[in-house]
């Protein structure tokens, strides 16, 4: 049996946000790139936990970006994997990267493919529909317990107002979230292993970018906090009403 995981290189939460060039891009100076959380403690660890039931399995990761992009395939590495990928391309729309892991799934053939429920920077939450209905897979969207039997996967979805529980057979595709696994610290061994594995650059294949970034906008500063005194309340529903629109 072979898993794909799909992992994604994101700025880390405590990054300072800003732009350049007219505010068309992102600006990078500084920024701590980390693996995408959603990736990383939830659909990797629970291939790699798949693996350790077992060893048989393969894991296979992938990503799609240029040579900065090795750093965070070799610190999953440390975790677990046999292989890795990247597909010499960097680009923001969801279909072009969709695209380009379908087709590395269409020619290795995996069993399963698992992607975080999103990347914490653009959280569009596309990639693992658009592959699957790209490889002809089934599709089952913010998993948070996944089961293998044999052939057959039993996975636990969050649902508007409850959980899902369904049973498809193989191959799907999965995105994962919290729930799914526990987060892990990689050990010493993995970080020594991770040097000497196989990560193979990959050119992608022909395909259209159906969307474009015009530019960035910082979310507004939050206004400050006001003092009412405690006996004017006439002047908080005023407030409330006229300010906050509570009601």
């Amino acid at each position: 049996m072979k898993i794909l995981v799909c992992i994604n290189k994101t700025p880390d939460t405590t990054s300072k946000i800003a732009f350049k060039n007219n505010n068309t891009a992102f600006d990078d100076s500084g920024v701590q790139w980390i693996i995408n959380p959603y990736d990383e403690w939830y659909s990797l660890v629970r291939a790699i936990e798949l693996k350790e039931k077992d060893p048989s399995i393969i894991i296979h990761l992938v990503t799609v970006g240029s040579a900065d992009c090795d750093p965070i395939i070799r610190k999953a590495f440390a975790l677990g994997g046999d292989e890795g990928f990247r597909i010499n391309i960097d680009s923001t729309d969801s279909s072009f990267i969709a695209a380009q892991i379908a087709d590395l799934a269409n020619k290795n053939q995996y069993d399963i493919v698992f992607t975080g429920k999103e990347s914490i920077d653009y959280n569009s939450s596309a990639i693992g529909g658009i592959i699957a209905e790209l490889i002809d897979a089934p599709y089952i969207s913010l998993a948070t317990l996944f089961e293998l039997n044999g052939n057959t996967a039993t996975i636990t979805r969050e649902i508007e107002g409850g959980e899902e529980v369904a049973e498809v057979s193989l191959p799907l595709v999965v995105s994962c979230q919290k729930g799914m696994a526990e987060q892990r610290i990689p050990n010493m061994r993995g970080i020594m292993a991770a040097r000497t594995k196989p990560l193979n650059v990959i050119e992608p294949i022909a395909q259209e970018n159906f969307t474009s970034i015009i530019n960035f906008e910082l979310p507004p500063a939050k206004a400050g906090v006001k003092l009412v005194a405690a006996d004017n309340v006439a002047e908080l529903i005023r407030l409330l009403h006229e300010e906050a629109k509570a009601f």
